[in-house]
């Protein structure tokens, strides 16, 4: 069962995120403090995942929206419960509420190196269109910037002007803004 942080309870939400991210990311896992801030931030939409009794929180995930682009900011599944769709079935719950919100694009970073993770956010529709060096630290692994465009687009659309556009953008015609 999926449930927002609200929904869960801001403190249990707080406790089961702090736990896991202890259990998966051990001495790089964010403080309580930092957990706290970021559920509770203004933008944030946090989801869990739960067995159904909400007594066990099997993973999470959420973002922060800017107005414009919902940038994923900590996804995480215990050790126990990964390689069952947790993952998928949470950041499928995030581009939906994204785009109920009116988000562009969804953009992550992954680490190089987590290829279960980069299949994922690819089976998701993911490009890769960027990287940062050194990203994590200590340990100095390279990220890779990864975005999903999350507008409808009509494919082949042409403006007069000749310029593919979708339904929600301005073009210029000639020179000129329409």
């Amino acid at each position: 069962m999926l449930l927002d942080a609200n929904e869960l309870g801001v403190e249990n939400a707080i406790a089961a995120m702090r736990g896991l991210e202890v259990e998966l990311f051990g001495n790089h896992a964010w403080s309580e403090a930092s957990v706290r801030q970021e559920i509770e931030g203004t933008g944030r939409t946090y989801i869990f995942d739960t067995d159904g009794h909400a007594h066990t929180v099997r993973g999470f995930a959420g973002y922060w929206y800017d107005g414009e682009d919902a940038e994923i900011m900590d996804v995480g599944v215990g050790k126990a419960y990964q390689r069952q769709g947790i993952a998928r079935a949470l950041m499928r719950q995030l581009i939906t509420r994204a785009r109920q919100q009116g988000a562009r694009r969804m953009l992550l970073e992954v680490s190089v190196i987590n290829e279960p993770a980069i299949a994922l956010y690819k089976g998701l529709g993911f490009e890769r269109i960027g990287l940062r060096k050194r990203y994590y630290q200590p340990e100095g692994i390279d990220a890779y910037v990864m975005a999903l465009d999350l507008k409808p687009r009509i494919i082949g659309f042409q403006s007069s002007g000749g310029t593919t556009t979708d339904d929600n953008e301005q073009t210029e015609q000639n020179g000129k803004e329409s």
